[in-house]
């Protein structure tokens, strides 16, 4: 569990209503989010007692009396659409009794994923605490653990402080909550080279994400110059990497709760990823302020989205444009919103295997594309539900090396292949 996995072998061909594996056409959606809270020990909602279920429903019955059960008991989770799909959801202690007894009742099979959320919340809180103590002491940053966005901030400096000659920081606007959108920017030599874009945290409660950033970026300064494939692709490539797209949505989500979206709204927010202009209000979107796939009153309305937009169009050379999610272990490549296949579609199948996605419309990966960024990608990080955004901080590391596995393939690949 420990070891870096063959990170091509969990990839996803995005399409509106299909996807193509072995010649045959399917339909399905990823699991969509769970509420859980992270900053519990600065909130007054606290998640005693409370339980994450799995649950897999084998017909249209079952999955229309999970829709409703989740209205009445106020589950915070996924719905799912086909039978067979797996559902997550958190179930509150006082609701435990009676959706397991429905669930048995209705012959819906279900596993109890996480026995104790607000242990899990506990473990976390006490970890970051350690690790906070311990940079006071010694001043060493740990990147296999969670940090506050003003930790990350300030190592975001150390770093650039550490390898003057190869980093620096961009600042390329500010949140909705004037909080900076700080860019790492990797680069060998000067000139305006072709870029590498790498964004992480654009919704707030994907914590490995931002990790697996840090760490990423900790070692692309650190190989520089001792490994030679690497020193090529920088001579040749500069890479811009945002750790935290959602700034806001990851303050809230430290401090109140969860939050996928930002929170400049009544309700939840804007999701970032509906944001884009990329066939934007179509499915998988809502004009609902109060949904969780709100896509906001109008394409790239959003601060956070509308400065990496204008950053990639005042540079006008990026080649390749990933964003980190998680979880369910998979490689996304466009479009979300069409039928239609990317222009180098048979380039794509050529490097990876493919498996099946959702529908959405107005994501990054999708809006990069049409705007002529041949190698778009999502990657969603571990893991694959067992504990979904509550992923530990020992799992940082492997998900952080392995993520680097593939991220270096797309890199070398872009090195090679100019266009």
């Amino acid at each position: 569990m420990d070891q870096p996995q063959p990170w091509f072998l969990q990839i996803k061909f995005r399409s509106d209503t299909e996807f193509w594996t072995l010649g045959r056409p399917l339909t399905m959606r990823l699991i969509l989010f769970f509420g859980a809270l992270f900053g519990y020990t600065y909130c007054r909602q606290t998640f005693v007692g409370h339980q994450i279920l799995e649950m897999i429903p084998r017909n249209e019955e079952q999955i229309k009396n999970l829709t409703e059960l989740e209205a009445e008991e106020h589950l915070q989770g996924s719905s799912p659409t086909i039978p067979g799909e797996i559902a997550h959801v958190r179930v509150p202690f006082s609701s435990i009794q009676a959706v397991k007894s429905f669930l048995e009742s209705q012959e819906t099979p279900y596993s109890v994923t996480i026995e104790d959320v607000q242990a899990l919340l506990v473990k976390e809180n006490e970890e970051m605490l350690f690790n906070l103590k311990t940079r006071e002491r010694n001043g060493n940053f740990n990147f296999e653990a969670y940090h506050t966005f003003k930790e990350i901030s300030e190592e975001l400096d150390n770093l650039v402080a550490e390898h003057p000659g190869l980093l620096s920081k961009v600042n390329i606007g500010y949140s909705f909550e004037k909080r900076p959108l700080s860019v790492l920017k990797i680069h060998s030599t000067g000139g305006h080279k072709r870029a590498f874009w790498i964004n992480a945290r654009i919704h707030g409660r994907e914590w490995i994400t931002q990790a697996t950033a840090l760490w990423t970026a900790n070692q692309i300064a650190s190989d520089y110059g001792n490994d030679p494939s690497l020193t090529s692709i920088l001579d040749a490539v500069d890479i811009f990497l945002l750790p935290v797209a959602n700034p806001d949505g990851y303050v809230f989500s430290q401090t109140k709760k969860t939050w996928s979206e930002i929170p400049d709204r009544d309700c939840v927010g804007v999701d970032l990823n509906r944001n884009w202009d990329a066939h934007f209000g179509g499915p998988g979107a809502s004009n609902d302020p109060c949904s969780h796939g709100y896509h906001g009153p109008s394409a790239n309305s959003e601060v956070e989205v509308k400065s990496i937009v204008d950053l990639i169009k005042r540079h006008g050379n990026f080649k390749a444009f990933i964003t980190l999610h998680s979880y369910s272990q998979l490689l996304v490549f466009p479009y979300g919103y069409t039928c239609s296949r990317p222009d180098n579609f048979n380039e794509l199948v050529n490097f990876f295997h493919f498996y099946p996605s959702d529908q959405a419309s107005g994501g990054s990966i999708d809006w990069a594309c049409d705007f002529g960024i041949k190698y778009s990608f999502a990657f969603e990080l571990r893991d694959t539900g067992c504990y979904g955004f509550l992923l530990p901080a020992d799992q940082i590391l492997p998900t952080a090396k392995e993520t680097w596995l593939g991220l270096k393939t797309i890199l070398e690949h872009v090195r090679d292949h100019p266009y």
